[in-house]
């Protein structure tokens, strides 16, 4: 499961994003993977948090997402590369 999320706003001249993803570890352990980071650039953030189920792991996605969706992130969808 992934989720990719930007902020994009003129005034200031921000361009951000943020992608949330949820997957399983080779020892049966689930992730949370969130990346921020301006757009366009190689600098940004790369955080893993560890939790014991798919379950959990969902609920902390599904609470990022709402935080992030309140201060100005609009989800967008991802689009799979072509062979």
């Amino acid at each position: 499961m992934q989720i990719r999320l930007e902020k994009i706003n003129h005034v200031k001249r921000q361009s951000r994003y943020c992608v949330l993803s949820v997957s399983e570890t080779l020892f049966g352990e689930w992730c949370l993977t969130k990346e921020t980071g301006p757009m366009g650039t190689t600098a940004g953030q790369k955080s893993i948090l560890y939790m014991r189920t798919r379950e959990d792991a969902v609920a902390a996605l599904t609470t990022m997402k709402d935080d992030k969706t309140r201060s100005g992130y609009a989800p967008i969808p991802v689009q799979l590369p072509l062979l």
